[in-house]
């Protein structure tokens, strides 16, 4: 199925990093409980172990999220798929690990769930981690047993976006910005993405219609209050990225 702005089959309301802060981000027990209060699409981060495995995780260095040290992509996948990914949000999740893109895929894929994967390098891997991701996307999802609609390939770094449209043109790119630099629009079209995906506070009147104009879907992250998101609603955007799963019901 190809992607487009007119041809637009994506949910409104997004998880973010699975389940936001309900449960330790970017895990597979995220993504469950996003799953129990009825998010159907899923946000989450991707990046790449030093020995090219692309595995979820939001920062740079490990200490945050993990009981690891030091930084991610400078450590394999060994070593990383050993480490707790749980304990730091609550004792419930202990032992939760670190997963690898192809388990959150296949979790996606057997419950017929959609993803965003923004694409997050190692500063100095941009280019290189935009088409391992856009490779990996795309095998795995070619290989489902029904055709699914494919990720939305997101990332802040046009290296990294540019990189996955050379390697697989065909997945649907987003654009994320967290301020609207000059020729902000010009940078989406040049990187033919068909999204964008802003700060919230950054949508306007006059800034979505500047991008509805250009033919693009509007995005917003993070958005965790009830204000936030009924102005965006009443904007006219296209999707709500939130951390509170527990307050906003998708199917509204």
């Amino acid at each position: 199925m190809e992607i487009t702005a007119n041809n637009w089959p994506y949910p409104y309301w997004v998880a973010h990093r699975g389940a936001g802060k309900l449960a330790p981000e970017n895990t597979l027990a995220a993504f469950r409980r996003g799953a129990s209060h009825g998010y159907r699409m899923f946000e989450c981060d991707v990046k790449l172990s030093a020995d090219g495995m692309p595995f979820l995780l939001h920062d740079d260095t490990l200490e945050r999220t993990t009981n690891g040290q030091g930084v991610a992509g400078e450590h394999t996948w060994e070593v990383l798929s050993k480490l707790d990914a749980g304990r730091w949000h609550s004792p419930e999740f202990a032992g939760e690990t670190l997963p690898r893109l192809d388990s959150i895929a296949r979790y996606c894929l057997d419950h017929g769930y959609f993803l965003n994967i923004e694409i997050k390098p190692t500063p100095g891997l941009e280019s290189h981690t935009g088409t391992v991701v856009a490779f990996e996307a795309a095998r795995l999802w070619k290989d489902a047993a029904v055709p699914p609609i494919p990720p939305l390939l997101t990332s802040f770094q046009p290296l990294a976006l540019a990189a996955a449209r050379a390697a697989q043109p065909q997945l649907p790119r987003g654009l994320l910005l967290d301020e609207l630099r000059a020729g902000w629009l010009d940078t989406a079209r040049q990187l033919e993405c068909i999204a964008i995906v802003c700060n919230h506070t950054l949508w306007n009147a006059d800034t979505v219609s500047q991008a509805k104009k250009a033919g693009f879907r509007l995005l917003s992250y993070t958005v965790n209050d009830q204000a936030s998101a009924r102005r965006l609603i009443d904007l006219g955007t296209d999707g709500i990225i939130t951390d509170r799963v527990d307050a906003f019901k998708p199917d509204e």
